[in-house]
């Protein structure tokens, strides 16, 4: 999509996706990422997901990326933290304590700036991308991220039945994208109740991506 069709998104608060507490696939499914302490997370296209908090609160050390200033602003405001803003080309860092948000496109953000990560929580980053964006975006994380360990969620449905975001992203399509740099291991696959926006029956599919 478009970057100013996420903008646009955000400005007319069109904002269904964002969920009113931390997502359930993380809290049940964090125990099989056997990160250590103050482990560092990556939450790629974050808006401002109750997740950043919920991985602070336990400790661990966040980085976000985020194409909207409005949802950066919101997340730190609903954080009640004031963030320091540094300008790094075409990305702003907005920084707190054990938190970095890097605004601007994802494909902007290098490994360099962004810094070591520990593991990845990609809950509707590789969903919220249309089908000839997503192989380039797989390929882009895995090298920003040094291969690290990834909790990923997708949607299964006809996607002629309904147009996205999100968008189905089947099991063979995530074989495709990451078999060649992860080994793979579905461990969910539930049907969505009331199907996707009560408009389409489908399935979320979480999985495990480790590099070892």
């Amino acid at each position: 999509m478009e970057a100013e069709f996420w903008r646009q998104i955000w400005r007319n608060n069109a904002i269904g996706f964002h969920e009113p507490k931390a997502n359930p696939v993380l809290i049940r499914n964090i125990e099989l990422l056997n990160l250590r302490p103050h482990s560092r997370f990556f939450l790629p296209l974050c808006g401002k997901t109750l997740d950043i908090g919920w991985l602070l609160s336990k400790g661990y050390r966040v980085a976000g990326a985020e194409l909207s200033e409005m949802a950066v602003a919101q997340l730190f405001d609903e954080l009640g933290v004031t963030p320091e803003v540094t300008e790094l080309g075409q990305q702003k860092r907005y920084s707190a304590e054990n938190l970095d948000i890097f605004c601007g496109d994802i494909f902007d953000l290098t490994a360099e700036a962004l810094g070591p990560v520990d593991a990845i929580f990609d809950r509707a980053a590789l969903v919220a991308l249309p089908a000839p964006t997503r192989a380039r975006y797989c390929r882009h994380l895995t090298a920003i991220t040094g291969h690290a360990t990834q909790l990923l969620v997708t949607f299964v449905y006809p996607q002629m039945l309904m147009s996205g975001p999100p968008f189905s992203v089947t099991d063979e399509e995530v074989e495709r994208h990451y078999q060649g740099d992860y080994q793979l291991r579905r461990l969910e696959g539930r049907a969505l109740p009331g199907g996707l926006k009560g408009l389409v029956p489908a399935a979320q599919h979480v999985w495990l991506l480790c590099s070892d």
